[in-house]
């Protein structure tokens, strides 16, 4: 029998509280666990692992990062105990080659891919392997990356990357409401209206998002936005693109999620 081929999700993760709270983005990630074929593995692409380089978690138990402050002490107890993979960090290892890949035993995850994994799988049953982001890379290289990691798919293993494809932290409206940046609003339509675009990289209105105006606003560092360029990369020809769940927060935060094939 021929392996189901694996969905690839973006999902824009937004605040740490999403792992306490129940609203309409966490109920779309616990539908989509709950409605996708089931993963033998996933691989985790989160823009809070920002490295020179690039690294693949390879331990049997990663542990569950807090990386930030501020928050309830509720959220610093939970803990996201999902096994890791050796073998399949190896296997991607080799698969990115000639690309050095680090296998690491000090990382684990971080809230970019626990905080949205917990409400997909709660029951963190689900080996999954964390992929670093190259900082020092250009956006076409990230997106060639998915390309590579493209045939996992076939092998039973689920690409969730996660990110904010609009996400300035200096502009956010703290008293929330519905006050969108203009810009915002103008650079999360622009990625939703070249989400199905098959260009190669050179020419991706996506992988060339700066040349955007409301880009340098939309995106003050890329981290946040190279997640989505995995996932656009391991799309198949023809593949349909949707989006499960989109919205702004905080004015200046979007929560977009994008789901190929």
């Amino acid at each position: 029998m021929s392996q189901l081929r694996m969905p690839a999700l973006f999902l824009g993760h937004g605040s740490p509280m999403n792992v306490l709270e129940e609203n309409r983005y966490t109920e779309a990630w616990r539908e989509a666990g709950e409605t996708l074929p089931r993963p033998r593995a996933i691989l985790a692409i989160s823009a809070h692992w920002y490295t020179r380089g690039t690294a693949i978690t390879a331990m049997e138990n990663p542990r569950t990062i807090h990386d930030f402050g501020g928050f309830p002490q509720a959220l610093f107890d939970t803990r996201y105990p999902a096994p890791g993979s050796p073998d399949l960090a190896e296997e991607i290892a080799k698969l990115l080659s000639p690309v050095p890949v680090q296998l690491d035993q000090e990382w684990g995850f971080d809230h970019g891919s626990w905080g949205v994994l917990i409400k997909m799988y709660p029951e963190a049953d689900i080996p999954v392997v964390q992929l670093s982001i190259d900082a020092t890379k250009p956006a076409a290289w990230h997106f060639e990356m998915g390309r590579k990691l493209a045939t996992l798919r076939d092998q039973g293993v689920m690409i969730v990357a996660s990110g904010n494809v609009v996400h300035n932290l200096r502009m956010v409206r703290w008293g929330g409401g519905d006050d969108i940046y203009p810009w915002a609003s103008r650079f999360n339509q622009f990625v939703r209206e070249n989400l199905a675009s098959q260009s190669e990289a050179e020419t991706h209105p996506l992988v060339n998002f700066m040349q955007h105006e409301g880009a340098s606003l939309s995106n003050p560092t890329p981290e946040h936005y190279l997640p989505l360029l995995y996932v656009l990369g391991a799309r198949q020809p023809d593949e349909p693109v949707t989006i499960p769940i989109d919205g702004m927060e905080l004015g200046a935060i979007s929560m977009l999620s994008v789901q190929v094939g």
